[in-house]
């Protein structure tokens, strides 16, 4: 037991932040994105006796997330939203702070207008490019998250990269940068 354990720990949590970023992505909330992290180790853990060596565990833990990601969606879907209006009381209260703000621009300028059209590109886009670009995992890899073909993952990665650049493009000429192509 302490042998696999050891084992499951080398091989799958160097990839931890990378499946919180694909949760953060997926979830759009910090809570929520945390607790899909820990359902996917949970139950990576509790079947890493079906993990095949040889493959990447990476992919693995990203299928598992996205699957996990689904379930917990269509299980909220089912139940009423709870609001407590007492912690929306002392979110108020709290005071912002801000970075550097030269750094604060530049960072909201290029990295929010970016995910911002990511986030509003078609899912199918969206995830390949995620996936993909972002979390840097390889076409196959993608193909076996999303289950499509590589050729699919290929095609809507072209699209997918299009779109985004048509996105920034206009983001850009909104802030009166001239752009040619």
């Amino acid at each position: 037991m302490e042998k696999l354990r050891k084992e499951f720990e080398a091989t799958a949590l160097p990839h931890m932040d990378a499946i919180y970023n694909a949760a953060l992505r997926m979830a759009r909330n910090q809570t929520e994105a945390e607790d899909l992290v820990q359902d996917t180790y949970l139950r990576a853990y509790r079947f890493f006796d079906k993990f095949k060596p040889g493959t990447s565990m990476r992919a693995w833990l990203f299928k598992i997330l996205k699957n996990t990601c689904i379930n917990n969606f269509k299980k909220r879907a089912k139940t009423p939203e709870h609001v407590n209006f007492d912690q929306l009381r002392l979110l108020e209260d709290e005071p912002v702070s801000c970075p550097d703000p030269e750094e604060e621009i530049l960072h909201r300028l290029c990295h929010d207008e970016l995910m911002r059209a990511i986030d509003n590109l078609p899912e199918e886009f969206r995830l390949v490019i995620m996936h993909s670009d972002v979390e840097g995992l390889t076409y196959k890899e993608t193909a076996e998250i999303v289950d499509c073909p590589i050729g699919t993952v290929m095609s809507r990665l072209h699209r997918g990269r299009r779109i985004l650049r048509n996105m920034m493009r206009e983001h850009a000429s909104d802030l009166g940068y001239a752009c040619n192509g």
